[in-house]
């Protein structure tokens, strides 16, 4: 990938809001983060990074560009015995002050019939995994993993002591919500809703329009008309195949009056 397309990439990361602010979800205090005056991202990627690993090299960059904000370590590697017992993200300073960072870019869709509290209901658009199963792994898996013995002996070759931190996550996020209905929510972000998903039967309501389906590292960036859209028919023929293995894809819609994103589900 050029690196212009990865800048383009890059300032979309930039434009999407944490999902929450503070520690109202979860007890997990999200990192504060002022807004970026210019920032162009210039870090070399090496090989191909999934979407999430793409997420973490932005963040990077962003925290690196910032004023007072210093990384001190990144992707540091926990093992025992040769064997990984998982990473720590980023450990950086903010204003002198010592954090263990996570970072977590994630997109939900929200389904009324996943659960009775607002946080169960928003879940991958393939239905495997969700955000309450994130946010249970941050608080009893990845933070923890600081202050176990095997991260002191790491942080110490560092020269860095493990009980000096204090721990924030740094969740990003896109939310979807349903077509045929209209939710509230009050625990996450409302700036984080970035479209609407449909079921099957659903997309008829779009036979006139064009569609478009990035691909998976492209779910950054908001739609753009110079792209090679295609008909209805076309869309339907391409998609079968991906509902049929459980793959909700995201795509593009021109209506003619405007362009949007949105998830097609497979259930």
């Amino acid at each position: 990938m050029n690196q212009d397309h990865l800048n383009h990439l890059y300032q979309a990361y930039l434009k999407i809001a944490p999902l929450w602010e503070g520690s109202n979800v979860f007890d997990l205090e999200q990192l504060a983060l002022p807004e970026l005056s210019e920032s162009y991202f210039d870090r070399k990627i090496v090989g191909r990074l999934r979407l999430g690993q793409l997420a973490e090299q932005f963040a990077f960059q962003e925290l690196s560009a910032l004023p007072n904000y210093e990384m001190l370590s990144e992707n540091i590697q926990i093992q025992h015995n040769k064997h990984t017992l998982g990473e720590l993200d980023a450990l950086i300073k903010v204003h002198g002050t010592p954090i263990h960072l996570e970072i977590v870019y994630k997109f939900y869709v929200y389904d009324s019939n996943s659960g009775s509290q607002e946080l169960d209901r928003w879940i991958g658009p393939n239905r495997k995994d969700s955000l309450m199963e994130k946010l249970t792994k941050l608080k009893d898996k990845q933070l923890p993993l600081l202050y176990s013995e095997e991260s002191a002996n790491r942080l110490k070759a560092l020269g860095l002591e493990a009980y000096n931190f204090q721990q924030q996550v740094l969740f990003k996020g896109q939310l979807f919500v349903p077509i045929d209905k209209d939710i509230s929510f009050k625990l996450l972000n409302k700036n984080c809703v970035s479209g609407v998903f449909y079921k099957k039967h659903q997309l008829q309501s779009l036979t006139n329009c064009r569609f478009f389906l990035p691909t998976k590292l492209d779910w950054f960036l908001e739609p753009r008309a110079d792209v090679e859209w295609m008909d209805y028919e076309a869309f339907t023929t391409k998609t079968k195949e991906l509902l049929n293995e459980h793959r909700s894809p995201l795509f593009w819609v021109d209506t003619g009056e405007q362009l949007s994103k949105a998830f097609l589900v497979w259930w």
